[in-house]
């Protein structure tokens, strides 16, 4: 089985890893059912899906109806004003067929120009504000990409006490000064204040490039169990850290294999940097 530690504040014992539904975006409902039967054998209880990620929230929904009680439901919206995001709010339980999710998440939110909407007056932040109050969605949080997102979440964070951020780590955005000095501001924050921190892109080899599209993430993605295992148990080894899993429903067996293996020692910095030669891993920010 794998790890839980609380999900932040919110007393929730989510596994370390939390299922990345952006897997579901195009697969049939057979392949999501397996995919499900999978994370239930590894007592996986959290789920992070979005609106935007194509059929994901229509293929949880079968499964949902049978195993709802056994997940921390995770969506987002990437609607910036008030009357989208609350529409898309209540697309996406109908989608999912559920009353009520634990988490919505303002989507991607690192735009100067979407910031000042989706956090001002009629902005998506009163749309789940408003949803919370009506019961539909327990916690709030923001999630974000690129190499701005940590300090935007920094800024996020003082506008609003949201409850989870999400934002990329590895080894490769470790090594950028500036990100990894915002990381670690946010980071600190967030652990003051109980803010669950999720991180995406841990399995990062590089671009695509001219490389043929072998998965549908949209990062080449490192393939060997062994860099696997690394990769997960670098981010799992850091205090109160949460992974969520590749976009693509093939790495998942490996991914959760590693975690299912991890025994509370990860890889150091030194080590992670001797594999980025090895198998030539670049920076997906630059």
């Amino acid at each position: 089985m794998i790890a839980k530690r609380l999900f932040g504040r919110t007393g929730h014992n989510s596994t370390v890893i939390l299922f990345g539904a952006v897997a579901f975006a195009a697969v049939t409902q057979a392949e999501a059912d397996e995919t499900m039967a999978l994370l239930l054998d590894y007592g996986i209880n959290h789920i992070d899906t979005a609106a935007a990620y194509g059929e994901a929230e229509d293929r949880l929904a079968p499964p949902l109806q049978k195993y709802r009680e056994r997940f921390f439901l995770a969506t987002k919206t990437g609607e910036r004003e008030y009357a989208a995001a609350k529409a898309q709010i209540l697309r996406s339980l109908e989608r999912m067929r559920v009353d009520s999710i634990d988490l919505i998440q303002l989507h991607n939110l690192g735009h100067p120009d979407d910031w000042d909407t989706a956090m001002g007056e009629n902005g998506a932040l009163e749309a789940a504000k408003e949803a919370r109050d009506q019961g539909l969605v327990k916690y709030i949080g923001v999630t974000g990409h690129g190499l701005n997102i940590a300090a935007f979440h920094q800024r996020s964070l003082q506008a609003f006490d949201f409850d989870s951020i999400l934002l990329p780590w590895n080894i490769q955005m470790k090594g950028n000064s500036k990100y990894a000095t915002d990381f670690e501001r946010v980071v600190g924050l967030s652990r003051e204040r109980g803010i669950a921190v999720q991180t995406i892109k841990s399995l990062l080899r590089g671009t695509w490039g001219t490389t043929p599209r072998s998965y549908r993430t949209w990062y080449q993605p490192l393939e060997e169990q062994g860099d696997i295992d690394r990769a997960v148990h670098w981010i799992m080894a850091q205090d109160d850290l949460f992974l969520n899993t590749a976009g693509d429903i093939r790495l998942l067996p490996k991914i959760l294999d590693a975690a299912s293996r991890f025994d509370g020692v990860g890889p150091s910095d030194e080590e992670m940097e001797a594999m980025v030669q090895e198998q030539s891993m670049t920076a997906l920010f630059a």
